[in-house]
């Protein structure tokens, strides 16, 4: 574990510390593209934080190189090298797209070549666990189709969600931190090394969003952009292709005993064909109600709009901020929630803590003019609008309202007028506003 917190911790740094002049690169070159009718930020911010993500990504797969307790990762499996040929390629796609909007189509076309790439090295589903019917060997075009076709899906359902500030980055890091944590407990719990390259995937994942979310959080000072949201979501779609079609089944040794003991002993190898869907399960809802709703309506399915459910909360009534907090909260209850259940299916208080959690999320959802306000004791940790209102002395509030006279004026001097709708800046710069002092005859 302690290996495992220093790679996290490198990835979290480079990120953090790159993104800085990652930003000034990004207005450098002109990524800060105009805004759009479906976009809720006001001001042009840029783009292309994906290439701090990505240089973290590279940064977290070198010191795990070098550790000794990971270091058997690159040396008995070829995953790592696999995600990271993929990673470059998609980052690059990525790249080409914040800067100069490539089509949907060919976009499309890359996440396919990078999911192919993986394949080609290694990174593939070699079988399914299905219940009822055990371990389900699948031909090598089965194998893949199944992992193109779940890496186009996770590429898409991230950069489908990433419409907030700090959205996509959050939601994926607590779907990362719950899929370590169910890798860990495969690799440690049953000693099995196939799991090893999914946990140190997911760490690595955690870290890059954790290291850009200080400066993608609302105000956003940069967007990751296309080259961030399908380089993070290939990543999260290698973890789970690999925790998935790499572990054998048999050799939990689950399929042993009764049928019911087996059933029960069965469910953390069935988790996996469920975890991953769970962890993106928000934004692939938002990703089929928005084809679904594009077709209906005559477009495109790659056409943007204002539909998703993160633009249904702000018309609703919720701020910016509640409305990221809300979809963190969905995207936690319904991974841990998922991962809980893997780890105690047996124990019913886990499915009554979630049951009344959704009931919570529900109020939530129903109360979005609700400002909630801190404690006394906490006020100096909030931001002002959760602090209470001070009420001030009726003479107090008399003193402040009266106009303030602690400068004398000489009145002898003409004051100038200030027109309408000049700010302080431009009434003293322009000169076109001043009077003309300027003698008959003479040039300006």
């Amino acid at each position: 574990m302690r290996d495992y917190l220093l790679t996290l911790c490198v990835t979290a740094a480079v990120t953090y510390l790159l993104t800085g002049p990652v930003r000034k690169f990004a207005i450098a070159a002109g990524a800060m593209p105009e805004i759009r009718a479906r976009d809720v930020h006001r001001e042009p911010t840029p783009r292309l934080g994906g290439i701090a993500m990505f240089f973290g990504l590279c940064a977290g797969l070198l010191v795990a190189d070098h550790l000794t307790n990971l270091n058997s990762v690159f040396e008995l499996s070829n995953e790592p090298r696999a995600l990271l040929s993929g990673a470059a390629l998609i980052w690059l796609i990525g790249v080409l797209d914040d800067k100069f909007e490539i089509d949907a189509l060919i976009k499309l076309g890359g996440q396919m070549i990078a999911a192919g790439v993986m394949v080609m090295q290694g990174l593939t589903i070699l079988w399914l666990p299905i219940p009822g019917v055990g371990t389900v060997a699948l031909t090598q075009w089965q194998g893949t189709l199944l992992t193109v076709a779940l890496v186009v899906i996770t590429i898409n359902a991230v950069n489908f969600v990433d419409g907030l500030d700090g959205l996509a980055a959050g939601m994926v890091c607590i779907a990362a931190a719950a899929f370590f944590l169910y890798a860990y407990r495969i690799w440690y719990g049953f000693t099995i090394e196939a799991a090893a390259p999914a946990t140190l995937f997911a760490v690595i994942l955690m870290g890059m969003c954790l290291g850009f979310l200080p400066h993608n959080m609302h105000p956003a000072r940069i967007f990751m952009g296309d080259s961030g949201s399908m380089l993070i979501g290939l990543v999260l779609a290698a973890s789970a292709i690999s925790i998935t079609g790499q572990v054998d089944p048999d050799a939990l040794k689950i399929f042993e005993g009764s049928t019911r003991e087996a059933t029960h002993a069965a469910l953390p190898v069935f988790i996996p064909l469920l975890l991953p869907l769970t962890i993106i399960a928000i934004p692939v809802a938002d990703l089929v109600l928005a084809i679904v709703r594009r077709t209906w309506n005559g477009q495109s399915p790659f056409a943007a709009d204002r539909g998703h459910l993160h633009h249904r909360l702000l018309e609703i009534g919720h701020s910016h901020s509640r409305a990221v907090l809300i979809m963190y909260f969905w995207s936690a209850l319904i991974a841990f929630g998922t991962l809980a259940y893997s780890v105690h299916s047996a124990s019913m208080w886990i499915v009554l803590v979630i049951v009344a959690l959704s009931a919570i999320g529900l109020v939530l959802l129903l109360l979005p003019r609700f400002t909630p306000r801190a404690p006394r004791w906490a006020e100096a940790f909030v931001p002002p609008r959760y602090r209470r209102r001070q009420v001030r002395p009726a003479a107090e509030a008399a003193e402040a309202a009266e106009p303030s006279s602690s400068y004398e004026e000489d009145e002898d001097e003409e004051r100038v007028p200030v027109p309408a709708g000049v700010n302080g800046a431009t009434a003293l710069s322009a000169l076109t506003e001043l009077p003309d002092r300027r003698k008959a005859g003479t040039r300006g």
